[in-house]
């Protein structure tokens, strides 16, 4: 037997005006997303705003429904929208935030495993990774690449 350690790199802030204007733009357009976040039953809201090379920042919001399962998260509502209407821009950044009723959550936002497949094959499909900023109000959290978030992800050359 082999023992392995992994190692998971993170830039860790205390505060949003310690992040780059872009970032701080980028942040601001999801916690603007999740303001119209329809979260009938969970009241947890999502926004999420993704930069493309071109400049372009798209916004995404979770949507509920009362079958939880036909639901979609605002990562992948923010990725599928950027590509269905820019399809082949790379996109650079992804910022997250959630927010319950009672304000902004004090930990970054976490995306769930299939959203970090979504990233996962966003950064094969453009060959680069993505800068992912996990927005709360106690602490924000940026990763260089969804690898740092999934470390042992299925990745389509796999397929063979």
């Amino acid at each position: 037997m082999v023992k392995r350690v992994l190692r998971i790199t993170a830039d860790e802030y205390d505060k949003l005006s310690d992040l780059s204007a872009n970032d701080q733009k980028l942040i601001s357009a999801a916690r603007e997303s999740a303001e119209n976040a329809y979260a009938p039953y969970s009241k947890f809201c999502v926004g999420a705003a993704v930069l493309l090379a071109n400049g372009e920042i798209i916004k995404g919001n979770n949507q509920e429904n009362a079958d939880f399962t036909d639901g979609l998260c605002a990562e992948r509502v923010a990725l599928f929208y950027a590509h269905a209407i820019y399809p082949d821009v790379a996109v650079k950044a992804l910022a997250v935030t959630a927010k319950t009723r009672s304000g902004l959550i004090a930990g970054p936002a976490q995306p769930c495993g299939s959203c970090r497949q979504v990233f996962i094959e966003t950064e094969y499909r453009f060959r680069q990774p993505i800068r992912l900023i996990l927005d709360g109000a106690e602490k924000i959290m940026v990763f260089n690449g969804a690898g740092n978030l999934l470390p042992f992800a299925f990745k389509p050359d796999q397929l063979g």
